[in-house]
């Protein structure tokens, strides 16, 4: 063996053991993987849910649904990203460092299409109550479609290929300029493109192209969450005022109406509370080491790091649980999807069932 070709492999596992040479970090890689692991299941748990749900109901193309299960799409797609990532966080073989930046670039994709999603949600939201409210102001009954519009159509379109448009060039750019060199350090497929968590003189620096192109990355997955986080605001912000004016039309505020502004209110502050939950520690990571890179030298990002782990992985299980199954109309799909299996049996089995249920009916 060369001469070459050993410090080559010293280099490879060093780099592969930590970052720096003061402190081993594979414990903290090792962590997030599983973390990431975890949670990416349970996502995967999650928005599979409510799309078999959707699906089972021929629900898809519902105007009320509709938002919600090509969010739960967005979701599922996501997680089996952060699924895969962790799987190869340990892989081992020639082509890895193209792998990883590959699947960096689609899992940005993925997560700016349910940036879009969300909003298209909330937007459809928003719009209901309007439409609501327009209705009671000028006399006449609410009409419900059961078929998307044009402009609903057209805002799912787009929130599905915007974020492909702004990723194509990475992609093409990226391979031209052979980026993927740099997707060789212990982080290798975890989680989004934030870098390593210590700089040391002995990392080497990407080519301009490759850190013009990161830094594109960082810029758009910033706003395109600024931008989703105030316009979730602004129109929950707006959608309250609307529903207020719908429930004191009559000019009487009973206990139902005072039910309904606090689960209003509730939801005006879940939304955007659980959209900061997901992707605060991965902006502010972000933010951090493309601002001031040389503070990461401390445990705050460790933390940020660790914490991204759990939140941004975990998006589709909590989306599902805010977006999805708070809305009655879906719970009452997932109670008739349930009822199934009881039409489903057979007769014996059926009066078997029906049996136990009015033993218990007679014992309570």
């Amino acid at each position: 063996m060369s001469v070459a070709e050993r410090l080559q492999e010293v280099f490879t596992n060093s780099s592969e053991r930590n970052t720096t040479g003061a402190d081993d970090w594979t414990e903290v890689y090792q962590a997030v993987r599983w973390i990431q692991l975890g949670m990416a299941v349970l996502s995967i748990l999650g928005s599979g849910s409510i799309i078999v749900c959707v699906m089972l109901q021929r629900l898809s193309r519902t105007p009320e649904l509709q938002p919600l299960f090509l969010l739960s799409v967005s979701d599922l797609l996501l997680a089996l990203c952060w699924l895969v990532g962790a799987a190869l966080f340990s892989t081992h073989c020639s082509s890895l460092n193209k792998h990883c930046y590959h699947l960096h670039t689609v899992e940005q994709i993925f997560y700016m299409a349910s940036f879009f999603f969300t909003l298209n949600y909330v937007w459809n939201l928003y719009t209901a109550i309007r439409e609501k409210y327009h209705s009671c102001s000028n006399g006449y009954p609410v009409q419900f479609s059961n078929r998307v519009s044009t402009a609903g159509k057209i805002r799912a379109l787009l929130s599905g290929l915007i974020p492909v448009m702004l990723m194509t060039p990475v992609f093409v750019q990226g391979n031209i300029s052979q980026c993927q060199a740099n997707s060789s350090e212990p982080y290798r497929c975890l989680l989004m493109h934030t870098g390593a968590l210590f700089r040391t003189s002995e990392h080497q620096q990407p080519i301009r192209i490759c850190r013009q192109l990161r830094t594109y990355c960082i810029a758009i997955f910033l706003a395109t969450f600024l931008l989703t986080l105030l316009s979730i605001i602004v129109l929950m912000v707006k959608a309250r005022r609307i529903y207020r004016r719908v429930v004191t039309s009559h000019g009487y505020l009973g206990n139902e109406q005072r039910t309904a502004f606090r689960v209003m209110d509730r939801r005006m502050l879940l939304y955007p509370l659980v959209f900061i939950l997901c992707w605060g520690p991965a902006v502010s990571l972000a933010f951090l080491l493309e601002v001031k890179p040389s503070a990461g030298q401390g445990w705050a990002v460790v933390a940020l790091y660790i914490s991204q782990a759990f939140t941004s992985a975990s998006q589709g299980f909590l989306n599902c649980l805010v977006y999805g199954w708070t809305r009655a109309r879906l719970r009452r799909a997932g109670r008739m999807v349930l009822s199934r299996d009881v039409d489903t049996q057979t007769p014996l089995l059926r009066s078997q069932t029906t049996r136990g249920y009015q033993t218990l009916h007679t014992v309570g």
